[in-house]
């Protein structure tokens, strides 16, 4: 499976950087992303994002926590570029499904990131809304529901399997925690991870042996051993 990384980030340095690398396909963001980046008006924050990354896919997310507040602000971002995905949460803060703004998005033609998945069942519940023909990317939470000592893997191969059917859809692995997440994106046949900066980094790096790795912990050791002057 080719799964295509995106680089999860709001910090326009760090887009400038990634995106002039092969490797990174996409950019996803969220508000607290954005807030970190020290963003405060958030539509003139996107148009920054936009000036560095003209041509790969970015998702930016509605903070609204209702109907009308998400399709306000789902519109404008929409008309933002070509190459946006707009993020709508799956539920709002009280649980609500986010159904009537999904559909009625997804008919307007407005790529869609559904976000905050973390089943099956909620995957299910959203492909009944979308048609077959609009983009969407539909992003379960892996490592937050890790995090909880639930394995998520059972969730990934059940929506990638019930998705098959829309060529439009893509299954998106959200909330990376270790560079290995990536293989298993792979092996599980995701259609996209987003990952960290730094976690990027690491998987640029794969294909070290054991022994070099051995080696490299050695001497990581010993090189602080002797900056501290440890004595017994």
């Amino acid at each position: 499976m080719n799964t295509k990384i995106y680089c999860d980030i709001a910090d326009i340095d760090l887009i400038k950087k990634f995106s002039k690398k092969k490797i990174v396909k996409g950019f996803t963001t969220n508000p607290s992303l954005m807030r970190k980046a020290g963003a405060k008006d958030y539509q003139f924050y996107c148009k920054k994002i936009l000036k560095v990354c003209k041509n790969k896919p970015v998702s930016f997310e509605v903070f609204g926590d209702d109907y009308l507040s998400m399709k306000k602000q789902a519109l404008k971002i929409f008309t933002l570029g070509k190459n946006i995905f707009v993020k709508i949460p799956i539920v709002n803060s009280r649980g609500i499904f986010s159904s009537k703004i999904i559909k009625e998005l997804n008919k307007r033609g407005i790529k869609l990131n559904i976000t905050a998945v973390y089943t099956a069942n909620q995957v299910s519940k959203i492909l009944k809304l979308i048609d077959k023909k609009t983009k969407v990317i539909i992003s379960i939470f892996a490592g937050r529901a890790a995090d909880t000592g639930k394995d998520p893997i059972p969730e990934f191969k059940k929506s990638i399997l019930i998705a098959k059917k829309y060529k439009n859809v893509e299954i998106l692995w959200a909330s990376v925690r270790e560079p290995y997440n990536f293989l298993q994106a792979k092996q599980t046949g995701c259609h996209i991870i987003t990952i960290p900066p730094s976690i990027i980094e690491k998987i640029e790096k794969f294909g070290k042996t054991f022994d070099q790795l051995t080696i490299e912990t050695v001497k990581a050791f010993l090189v602080d051993s002797r900056k501290s002057k440890f004595k017994i």
